[in-house]
Formats: structure tokens, C-alpha cells, sequence
């Protein structure tokens, strides 16, 4: 059969094959979303204006909400920064020579194609309880080492879906959770969302043991979907078949040729800065408790960072492994400060009664549910909020000053009404094409691709996860928020 170009229609979903009609309901659908969905900034922007008129309608001084949009812009460059430099760190990771040799001793597990779809959906998620930029980038290269191996028969499409479920289905769950890093480090806090929340550490959010079950029950399900959706080796569409080219590229950054080059290209350097970085992570880890050490975003970031570093060994390879992770922080680096802005016309535009916007929608939520509805009522409307601001972090600050609020007057324990947002939230991302984009680049496919079997995957996970958050709040108690001392 003759390769088709990346995107085209696939002869197994145009005939309603194994995938079947989920599949195809799944690839016209993202085919619709990316032609009629702008770009992500866009829809921060409209949510800008949109707050702006509602601070307006409730009846706040226009230069009220314009001084509090300015206030705010800057506000979160901290936290800005630092959800770079997870990105970066993830991919300097993934991408050092030592982790490309691990990803292609694990290519050679898997005995079937389908059981490499179900192992490469494994490895993926494990990945991402460490971070989201390592899942991305690590299942992207492990799918493609797999696909070099033509005795599988592997359904790249499949494989590539399953490299997705660490950020679709996992990720808010582990270390890398942007609301539970906030909510974890008060520096990082907006002052507003501060007073509402307090400080709510990693032992009250990621390692709750309810949120660990959580975690572990949507682990086994991906996987055995994955594994049950792939298609067996009469109807895979290998990467040879879909016509991509995954041979491996040596990299070759030669040699020194004048005295200044000579130090990129030597580990001297390498090995003194991560012998003195070093010595910081441990009197951090040393100091207090693990948990307390690792939920510091600085800690996490410069650990990734330097082991990155270690592992690339010479600086002129970590530094085009940097420069190459660069163009994914775009959109972080200009949408955050927006979602900063949006978070103080919520919480500081007051009308003539010192009632925000924010206020007003919290007394709706808290008027529509009660304790033990709230969590339902807050994923489902995280969820779906979700699919238009594709950003947990900046997502985050846009909900939290009125749904934290809200759990307060409900009496919803605070942690877990941080992980209903986490567990929700990431379920939209598997029939999202933004944070596709790094993805389907490694693969060389289309975000319609992959989709059919991610959305088989949302179609499952939804009822299970909105379950669990509801049934599992029953087993927490609330208490105030505790304010840094």
C-alpha cells in the first residue's frame, strides 16, 4: 500500500474499522476544532474583555478595573518563569544522550504492536507524575524508536495517542501540577487568591491518599484502553504506512575549531556547576521533608535542570537541547501575565458596596450547591472551561478566586477542591490540539491522527473521574485556610 502524507484520512477510520465510530466522531471533531479554533491567546484575550465587562456590570469604576488589569500584569512573573523553566527542564531531560539510550533499550520490551502501545501509554504516564514536559517529549521518542521496529506492526496513530495520556490524563496528578505548585508556594501567590486560599501544601493536595487512588485508577484504565483500541497488525497504520520518516538522526555538533569553542565543548564546566548546584539541592532536601523540599518550584526546577545538564555532559549540547525547547514556552510567556491580569479584575475591581466580581460569582455557586455537590458542579465546569483556556496554571488563577471562596463558605476541604480541579481540568486536553503541538511535531502526524483514540479515552475517563471526585470528598474534613508565617 502506498504511504499517505500525515493528516490525510486513514483507510481504517474512513471504514469504520476497530476503531469504530468513536474514533471517527473523534477525528471530525479536532478536524472542526482546528479549523474554526484560534489560537490559544486568543481566547485569553476574549476572557480578558469578558471580565472586563463583567467587573463593569457589576457595577466597578471603569478606571477601577483598569487599574486593577495593570496591577496584576505583572504580578505573576515569578511563577511565569518557573513554569518555563518545567518546560525546558523536561525537555533538556528527555533529550540528553543518556535518556535517548534508555528510551531505545525500552523499545525492544514490548513483544507485539499492541502491547507497544499499552507499554508506551505506561511509561508515558509514569513520566508524568515527574513532569509534564518530560512526559511530552519522552513518549513522543519512544513511540518513534518502536516504530523502527517493523517486526511490531504498531499503530503509530494509536502509539501516538497513547504518548498524549501523560498530559491528558495524568500529569495534574503528579509533581508538575501548576495549581498544586502554586497553591504550595506563597511567594508565587497572587495576594488576593492568598488571602482566600492560604498556603495548601503537597500533603494536602498531590499526596492525599485519595488523590494517589485517583491517579492510579485512571493509570490502569488508560493503559487497558489503550491497549484494547489499538488495532492488530492487519489493520495497523505503521509509520511506514502513514509515510513518516522515523529513522534516528545523529547528531553531530563537531569539533572545537578556535580556542573560544573549546570550553562548550568540554564537561570541566559541567561537572563544577553541577557539583555546586548540587550541594544546594541537598542542604534543601536535607533541611526539611522531602515533600516540603520538592514542592518549591525552584528546588524542582533547578534539580531537572541540572541533572539535564549532567546528562548532556557538554554545554554546547545542553545548549542546543535549550534553544530547541524554547519556541513551547511562547505561549506561557505571553498568556500568563493575562491570566495574572484577569485574576486581580476578579478579586480587586469593586463596586460602590466592596462586592467584586469575584464574589458574585462564588454566592452563585455556593446558592446552587451544597457540600456535597460542590465537587461535581466544580469539575464539570472545570472541565469544560478547560477546553477553551487550555492552561492549567493560568486557568487556575482565573477560577480559583471564586470557587476557593465558594469551598470555603461550603466547607469543602480546601486541597481536595485544588485536586477536583486538577484531576478536570485535564481531561479536556485529550481532544485539545494546543498542547498537542509539541507532540504530533516529534511524530510528524496530525492532531486528527492521534484524536479518534484519545477521545475514546475522554469518553471513559469522564465518568470515572467526575465519580471519584464526588464519592472521595466524603472522606476529608475541611479546615481555614492556613496563612504563611
Amino acid at each position: 500500500m502506498p504511504p499517505r502524507s500525515p493528516g490525510a484520512p486513514s483507510p481504517g477510520l474512513g471504514g469504520r474499522s476497530e476503531e469504530g465510530r468513536l474514533a471517527d466522531l473523534g477525528i471530525r471533531f479536532t478536524a472542526w476544532a482546528e479549523r474554526w479554533f484560534p489560537d490559544a491567546f486568543i481566547f485569553v484575550a476574549i476572557a480578558v474583555v469578558v471580565v472586563a465587562l463583567g467587573a463593569l456590570a457589576n457595577g466597578a469604576p471603569a478606571m477601577a478595573v483598569a487599574k486593577s488589569f495593570g496591577d496584576g500584569f505583572w504580578s505573576l512573573i515569578p511563577f511565569t518563569m518557573q513554569m518555563v523553566f518545567v518546560t525546558i527542564g523536561g525537555y533538556v531531560v528527555a533529550t540528553s544522550p543518556p535518556v535517548q539510550a534508555l528510551i531505545d533499550r525500552l523499545a525492544l520490551v514490548p513483544k507485539t504492536g499492541r502491547g507497544a502501545v499499552g507499554f508506551v501509554a505506561a511509561a508515558t504516564m509514569l513520566s508524568s507524575f515527574l513532569s509534564w514536559g518530560l512526559s511530552l517529549i519522552f513518549g513522543g521518542l519512544l513511540a518513534r524508536a518502536l516504530a523502527r521496529r517493523a517486526d511490531l506492526h504498531m499503530d503509530y496513530r494509536a502509539a501516538g495517542a497513547a504518548a498524549y495520556l501523560g498530559l491528558g490524563a495524568t500529569w495534574a496528578l503528579g509533581l508538575s501540577s501548576s495549581a498544586a505548585q502554586l497553591q504550595a508556594n506563597p511567594a508565587s501567590l497572587p495576594k488576593a487568591l492568598l488571602a482566600i486560599t492560604g498556603v495548601i501544601p503537597f500533603s494536602e493536595t498531590i499526596f492525599l491518599w485519595q488523590s494517589i487512588l485517583v491517579a492510579v485508577i485512571l493509570f490502569v484504565i488508560s493503559v487497558a484502553i489503550a491497549y484494547i483500541s489499538a488495532p492488530g497488525p492487519a489493520n495497523a497504520m505503521t509509520a511506514e504506512r502513514l509515510g513518516v520518516d522515523v529513522s534516528k538522526e545523529d547528531e553531530d555538533l563537531g569539533r572545537p575549531k578556535q580556542p573560544g569553542e573549546w570550553l562548550e565543548h568540554s564537561p570541566i564546566l559541567t561537572v563544577l556547576l553541577v557539583a555546586i548546584a548540587a550541594g544546594w539541592i541537598v542542604q534543601e532536601f536535607a533541611r526539611q521533608s522531602w515533600i516540603t523540599a520538592i514542592s518549591n518550584l525552584n528546588t524542582y526546577n533547578l534539580l531537572f535542570l541540572t541533572l539535564g545538564l549532567l546528562l548532556h555532559w557538554r554545554p554546547k549540547r545542553f545548549l542546543v537541547a535549550v534553544a530547541r525547547s524554547v519556541p513551547a514556552t511562547a505561549g506561557i510567556l505571553i498568556q500568563y501575565p493575562l491570566y495574572a491580569a484577569i485574576s486581580a479584575m476578579l478579586t480587586g475591581a469593586k463596586n460602590g458596596a466592596g462586592v467584586s466580581t469575584s464574589d458574585v460569582i462564588s454566592h452563585a455557586f455556593v446558592s446552587l450547591n451544597t457540600t456535597g455537590s460542590f465537587p461535581l458542579a466544580m469539575g464539570v465546569y472545570s472541565a469544560v472551561l478547560g477546553f477553551f483556556v487550555p492552561s492549567g496554571g493560568g486557568k487556575w488563577l482565573l477560577e480559583a478566586p471564586y470557587v476557593m471562596q465558594a469551598a470555603n463558605e461550603l466547607k469543602v476541604h480546601l486541597g481536595w477542591a485544588v485536586m477536583v480541579y486538577n484531576a478536570a481540568e485535564a481531561l479536556p486536553n485529550l481532544i485539545n490540539p494546543f498542547w498537542m503541538l509539541p507532540l504530533v511535531g516529534i511524530l510528524g502526524l496530525k492532531a486528527r491522527d492521534i484524536v479518534g483514540f484519545s477521545f475514546l479515552q475522554l469518553l471513559i475517563h469522564l465518568p470515572v473521574v467526575l465519580f471519584l471526585l464526588w464519592a472521595l470528598a466524603f472522606t476529608l474534613t475541611y479546615h481555614p485556610p492556613v496563612m504563611p508565617g
